[in-house]
C-alpha cells in the first residue's frame, strides 16, 4: 500500500516491479518462448580440445538467390575470443555489438584483453537484465563463446535467462539432444584440434538437412595464436577428408 497515492496496484507496479515477480509459480513465459526460439534455430556445436576450441554452425539460407557471403554465424569479439549462436540472428548482432563495446572499454581501462570469464559474465548480465526490464523482451538466442585465457581454453554457453556455464563439448539449436548424445560418445579429454574439427563436422551431420558443403557451414577455431574462421577451401578439405 502506498500512503500517498492510496493505491495498492500503483505500489505493486512502481515499487515491486514487473508482474513477473508476483507470479505464484515463478514461470516466466517470455523466457520459455526465447528458449523455444533457440531450440528451433540452426544447430551450433562447440568442442574444447587440448590445444584449442572449435565452433561449428550450420549457415541456413531461405533462398538460393541469397548472397551467402553476407550471412555469418560467427564473429570475433577480441583477438582470442569468438562467438556463435543458435536462435534469432538480429538478436545475435545486438549482443555482438554490446560484447565488443564491453571488451573495448576493458581494454581502454586496463590496456589488456578482457578475460573470457569476465566477458561472458558481463554479456550474461545484459541478457538477464532484458528478462525483467520494461519495454524489452528476452533475447531469443543462446551464445557459445570460445576463447583463451593464460594458455587455458574456454568454451562457455550463455542462455536467454542470463545463465551461463562452461562445457567440454555441447550442441545447441535444432536436434541439440541428438547432438549432445553423439558428443558424449565421441568426446574425450585428449582430443587434438584437428580431431575436434572432424568431430564437430560429424556432429553437425547428425541432424543436417540436405548436402553439407563449404557454403552452408561455418567453422571457427580459437588457439593461443587467436581466433579465426576457417576459409571455404579449408572447410572443403575437411569435408573431403571425412568423405
Amino acid at each position: 500500500w502506498d500512503p500517498i497515492s492510496g493505491s495498492k496496484q500503483w505500489y505493486q507496479r512502481r515499487v515491486r516491479g514487473t508482474p513477473f515477480t508476483t507470479l505464484p509459480r515463478i514461470k516466466l513465459v517470455q523466457i520459455e518462448y526465447a528458449i523455444a526460439a533457440v531450440a528451433a534455430g540452426a544447430p551450433s556445436i562447440g568442442i574444447k580440445s587440448k590445444t584449442g576450441v572449435v565452433l561449428a554452425a550450420e549457415k541456413k539460407t531461405k533462398s538460393l538467390l541469397y548472397d551467402d557471403t553476407t550471412i555469418t554465424k560467427m564473429e570475433m569479439i577480441t583477438k582470442h575470443c569468438g562467438i556463435t549462436y543458435s536462435g534469432m540472428g538480429p538478436d545475435f548482432r545486438i549482443l555482438v555489438r554490446k560484447a565488443r563495446k564491453i571488451a573495448q572499454q576493458y581494454y581502454l581501462q586496463y590496456d589488456e584483453e578482457i578475460p573470457v570469464s569476465q566477458l561472458v559474465q558481463r554479456i550474461a548480465y545484459v541478457m538477464q537484465e532484458y528478462t525483467h526490464s520494461g519495454g524489452v523482451r528476452p533475447f531469443g538466442v543462446s551464445l557459445l563463446v570460445a576463447g583463451f585465457d593464460d594458455e587455458v581454453p574456454y568454451l562457455v554457453q550463455c542462455d536467454p535467462s542470463g545463465a551461463y556455464f562452461a562445457w567440454k563439448a555441447t550442441a545447441m539449436g535444432k536436434n541439440h539432444i541428438n547432438g549432445k548424445t553423439f558428443l558424449e560418445k565421441r568426446y574425450n579429454a585428449d582430443l587434438e584440434l584437428e580431431d575436434a574439427v572432424h568431430t564437430a563436422i560429424l556432429t553437425l551431420k547428425e541432424g543436417f538437412e540436405g548436402q553439407m558443403t563449404e557454403d552452408n557451414i561455418e567453422i571457427g577455431i580459437s588457439t593461443t595464436a587467436g581466433f579465426r574462421k576457417l576459409t571455404r577451401s579449408e572447410i572443403k578439405d575437411y569435408l573431403a577428408a571425412l568423405n
